[in-house]
């Protein structure tokens, strides 16, 4: 990818479409070989834009999902203890075995169970891959300063056997919904981009792209409500991914054109939480979708 509008034109191949602005922040990131920190609320193509670029550079993905109590451990690597049982049972049936020697035997690469960070940084065919983080605000800090000194240096150490350095850095994709504020020293290390909701043309441009069989008049009218939802005082907000969603539903439903009663029936593919669906029955559907159809047609 050898300038922005050839990062754009890449996504757009693998059906993510983006705006100038995130597409210079991929560039400089491929170009500089700094990760990459996006932040945004949820559903909005974060994640999304790290498979697009890894099946447009034709590299392995891999992902390290982040959850509350991730320690080092975990994500690096894993002793397979069931299969060092067996050995060691082994060891005892045959009779004379060398402790110092089995030992050894143990913590060798056959019993190693590699995780995410170990994989980033053993060589892969075809180039280095893309290392996913995905939702780092999960986590705690003291997994942010384990992680913050093994970006660092691109390694890991496992204790049994050594240092495993990178011989080619991975392409470093962290995202976080900012259910928290992840450390500025992590920060520091990245290049930074703000992922937020796309505006109406742009969420029309990503849902010809996802689900291209939708009319063009339906699409107008998803986009058009979805926008509206988003104004509205909701615990979580629908994303993108949302909008993707229930197109696809009502698709499923031969669905022509919106109505309140085909919204009531599908607001579970648009909101997650039963106090947001609440606040949408009776007439508050038909109000926002009202709103919704009177900027379409002054637009």
């Amino acid at each position: 990818m050898k300038s922005i509008d050839a990062v754009q034109a890449a996504l757009a191949e693998q059906n993510y479409v983006c705006g100038r602005a995130l597409a210079t922040v991929v560039f400089l990131s491929l170009r500089l070989g700094r990760p990459l920190f996006l932040e945004g609320e949820a559903g909005t193509g974060k994640t999304e834009i790290a498979k697009a670029i890894a099946a447009a550079l034709g590299r392995r993905l891999i992902r390290l999902q982040c959850y509350e109590g991730l320690d080092a451990g975990s994500a690096v690597y894993e002793w397979n203890f069931a299969e060092q049982m067996i050995a060691i049972r082994a060891a005892e049936a045959a009779g004379g075995a060398d402790r110092d020697a089995l030992k050894t035997e143990l913590f060798t690469e056959d019993y190693l169970i590699e995780r995410p960070l170990l994989q980033a940084m053993r060589p892969q065919a075809g180039g280095a891959p893309v290392l996913l983080i995905d939702e780092l605000d999960r986590t705690d800090a003291p997994f942010e300063a384990f992680l913050l000194e093994a970006l660092s240096d691109f390694q890991v150490t496992i204790p049994e056997l050594g240092t495993v350095k990178a011989s080619e850095p991975p392409i470093v994709i962290i995202t976080s919904n900012r259910t928290r504020e992840v450390h500025d020293a992590l920060k520091r290390r990245c290049l930074y981009h703000w992922v937020d909701y796309p505006n109406f043309a742009r969420e029309i441009e990503i849902l010809q792209a996802r689900a291209p069989e939708a009319a063009a008049a339906l699409s107008r009218e998803i986009v058009a409500f979805v926008q509206k939802l988003r104004g509205e005082d909701l615990f979580k907000k629908p994303g993108v991914a949302e909008t993707i969603d229930w197109a696809k539903c009502l698709l499923a439903l031969d669905v022509i054109n919106l109505s309140p009663e085909v919204i009531a029936d599908t607001l579970g593919a648009i909101l997650k939480y039963q106090d947001d669906i609440q606040k949408l029955e009776g007439s508050e559907a038909k109000r926002i979708l009202d709103e919704a159809k009177a900027d379409l047609v002054t637009a």
